[in-house]
């Protein structure tokens, strides 16, 4: 199922049905979810002064294809479920730390935990800016700490 710039479901209208019927299906298939081994990071930082237009400009980043968008927070342990639940109001689930392949890069002190979250959407630079900044105070509601995020797509050869 597609999904928009918010990360919410596209339920397809009356007269798209229709004309998916009549010439057939021309989008290709939405992504299933946020643990597809397949998926390559193609856009990522931990930088926070790089403006998101810039890390997408400069990357492999496909606009208009959906992505898998995925945060690396540091939080206190005892946190951690609380900012969980809040992230998944907006559709995030968490992701199992092992799916990152950088993950060796970001060091959680005593009593703090890496985590992973992930949702599947379309994507542009404003809603990357708007996704980082829900990001980093989610992090800081919770005592913890943005640290970077990385953008999902499938090879182009299995599009």
């Amino acid at each position: 199922m597609r999904r928009d710039l918010n990360g919410r479901p596209v339920v397809a209208g009356r007269l798209s049905r229709l004309r998916e019927k009549m010439l057939g299906r021309r989008d290709r298939p939405g992504l299933t979810g946020v643990d597809d081994p397949d998926l390559i990071v193609v856009a990522e930082s931990g930088d926070d002064a790089v403006a998101s237009s810039a890390a997408l400009a400069s990357s492999a980043w496909r606009a208009g294809d959906e992505v898998v968008l995925r945060h690396v927070l540091r939080l206190p342990e005892r946190r951690v479920a609380d900012a969980i639940a809040t992230a998944a109001l907006d559709g995030y689930r968490p992701v199992d730390p092992s799916a990152d392949d950088d993950s060796s890069a970001d060091t959680a002190g005593t009593g703090e935990v890496i985590v992973l979250l992930a949702r599947v959407q379309l994507l542009d630079a404003v809603h990357l800016s708007q996704e980082r900044s829900r990001m980093a105070s989610l992090g800081s509601r919770h005592s913890g700490e943005a640290l970077r995020w990385q953008v999902l797509q499938p090879p182009v050869a299995r599009r």
